[in-house]
């Protein structure tokens, strides 16, 4: 969620303001928008507005997509200018909310470990993992810093192996065993005062970054459009051209799963599926100097909102519901 380009090179002031004016051209995408333009402010050393942006989609808090989400954030930004209290009380709700979703996890525990609150970092982490993992036959991506973190604070504490360690073992793909990437001897040397000690663990510390960075830099997912049924009625209406593109809702659905599949059976990989909406869609003819009734826009336009990160990853994880929006297992409905 936090940008790390060096500050040197990036005015963050200036990036956080220019975000924030985008999300009221663009008000389907400001939760997005303002968690970015958030990070901003912390990097720019303005704290107390970082917290006045999360409180300011918390106070919408029923139109976003993740609330847990934003919380954590708070949470972790208000513990680092002072309101040590105030993080622990919204981290302690976080927990007891339980959300199912790995991220504000993964926030509120390494925030506890970057204060030396190793216990509760690890009472965190291995919560976490037993509500998202337990009975899951392979750990989503968006869940292993879960078990990295959990196994990282472990040998911060001196534990055992057990069973979770063994997973994070097993999904961690870096040249670099989880065992000696963790090991806290290596922390300790980066306070030595030998230069050679310190330059050698440097070089092994870009190295990492250099190859954790290479398997995070995954391109913007290929990704279809699908319009919900109430959209794509508005949208035809407005714009009868499109009614030879989009004959029926039905046909619709079943053209996207169709591209999906061909796409998939070609080798293309990180599929996704966009949802779009009439307003943003007409936002975003208006920002292209282009017609809505231009079908050449369609493909465009679902590129625009991958690119903003709305995507939702196809096919669904198993057990997972149709991208649809039926409410059915997608294994039930598209994915027959």
């Amino acid at each position: 969620m936090r940008p790390d380009t060096p500050a040197e090179t990036v005015d963050h002031t200036a990036e956080a303001a220019r975000l924030e004016r985008t999300a009221g051209l663009y008000p389907e995408d400001a939760e997005a928008l303002l968690l970015r333009a958030a990070a901003h402010r912390e990097l720019s050393g303005d704290r107390p507005a970082a917290t006045a942006l999360y409180d300011r989609l918390l106070a919408s808090a029923e139109y976003l997509e993740n609330p847990s989400l934003v919380r954590a954030l708070k949470a972790a930004n208000l513990w680092e200018y002072g309101h040590e209290a105030e993080a622990l009380a919204i981290i302690e709700g976080i927990r007891t909310a339980a959300p199912r979703d790995a991220a504000p996890w993964v926030i509120v525990a390494e925030s506890l470990e970057a204060h030396d609150e190793l216990e509760a970092a690890h009472e965190t982490f291995t919560e976490a993992v037993r509500l998202l993992l337990t009975d899951v036959a392979q750990p989503p991506y968006p869940t292993h810093p879960l078990l990295y973190g959990r196994h990282r604070v472990r040998r911060m504490l001196g534990l055992a192996h057990d069973e979770w360690d063994a997973l994070a073992d097993s999904v961690h793909s870096l040249p670099v065993s989880l065992d000696e990437l963790h090991d806290p001897g290596r922390v300790w040397s980066l306070g030595s005062e030998n230069p050679a000690e310190l330059e050698a663990e440097i070089s092994r510390l870009r190295a990492e970054l250099g190859a954790y960075r290479e398997a995070l830099s995954r391109p913007f997912p290929v990704a279809v459009l699908h319009w919900p049924a109430e959209e794509l009625t508005e949208l035809v209406a407005a714009y009868p051209e499109l009614a030879a593109e989009y004959p029926s809702h039905e046909e619709h659905l079943a053209a996207i799963e169709g591209a999906l599949r061909e796409l998939a059976a070609s080798g293309t990989p990180n599929l996704g599926v966009v949802t779009g909406t009439v307003p943003s869609y007409e936002a975003f003819a208006a920002s292209e100097g282009a017609s809505p009734q231009d079908t050449a826009l369609l493909p465009q336009y679902a590129t625009t909102l991958a690119a903003r990160g709305r995507a939702v990853v196809w096919p669904p994880e198993t057990g997972a519901g149709c991208w649809c929006g039926s409410g059915r297992v997608y294994g039930e409905c598209h994915g027959r």
